[in-house]
């Protein structure tokens, strides 16, 4: 989208009960005592700058500011349609979307305009959620640090995942924010793809040491366990982390 006439003409999809159909099958099918977390890609500010593409979007938040906000509108109200139907599912014990908002250094985009045009959805979603005595985690990779305020006091999200040590090691970012949110994660995906098992092990009773008797922390990967992670390291993570678990 780079205009009005590419807004009216765009094919909006359309929420439908068939659009919760594999969330569906998963609820129906978990072993007993296993929750099931709505997890999916594609948050509203990734939606965003899909849509516009990253820098139609940076163009049009100051050129065509009405534009941006009317795309966001119709992007946040289909996933608020989304989000009604899925927090109806049994079984569900929390809703965690992925919105990657932020790079190395900043947010993808000025806080303000994240104030703007996509933390009051995330608000609502939170909502919903609450509501129904579901947490809210949000997975977000980036540098975040001038939104964290927004995301924990007017957003209420419950966790967040997606650390990463050249930004903000978990630990750090655990004695910051831990006493209102939780930590979901923290094995750096680089430490997994790239270092020993050994090591791996290592970082992870590292983490474990750190952050559990701070309460509210939950060991696992920083990010997501692409391909190119050797199945050693990834196994080494879980059965160290079980390890732990076993002599606390």
């Amino acid at each position: 989208i780079a205009s009005w006439a590419d807004f009216e003409r765009y094919p909006w999809p359309q929420v439908t009960p068939a659009s919760l159909a594999n969330y569906e099958y998963l609820s129906a099918h978990l072993p007993e005592g296993m929750g099931l977390m709505a997890c999916h890609a594609g948050g509203i500010y990734e939606h965003l700058a899909a849509i516009f593409s990253y820098e139609g979007l940076c163009l049009a938040i100051y050129d065509q500011p009405d534009l941006v906000e009317a795309v966001a509108q119709r992007i946040g109200e289909l996933m608020l349609a989304f989000y009604r139907q899925l927090v109806e599912l049994p079984g569900l014990i929390a809703v965690f979307p992925g919105d990657d908002m932020g790079f190395r250094s900043a947010t993808l985009i000025s806080p303000d305009a994240l104030r703007r045009y996509t933390l009051p959805w995330h608000k609502r979603y939170a909502q919903l959620a609450h509501e129904r005595g579901l947490p809210y985690f949000l997975h977000s990779c980036g540098n975040l640090r001038e939104i964290m305020p927004d995301l924990i006091d007017n957003v209420g999200i419950d966790a967040k995942h997606s650390y990463e040590d050249a930004i903000m090691p978990a630990e750090a970012f655990q004695a910051e924010y831990g006493d209102r949110i939780g930590v979901l994660g923290g094995v750096d995906v680089d430490i997994l793809a790239r270092r020993s098992p050994d090591q791996v092990r290592a970082r992870v009773r590292q983490l474990i040491e750190t952050c559990h008797p701070r309460g509210r922390y939950c060991i696992g990967s920083g990010n997501s366990i692409p391909s190119y992670i050797p199945v050693d390291n990834y196994l080494a993570m879980v059965d160290e982390a079980q390890a732990m678990e076993a002599h606390s």
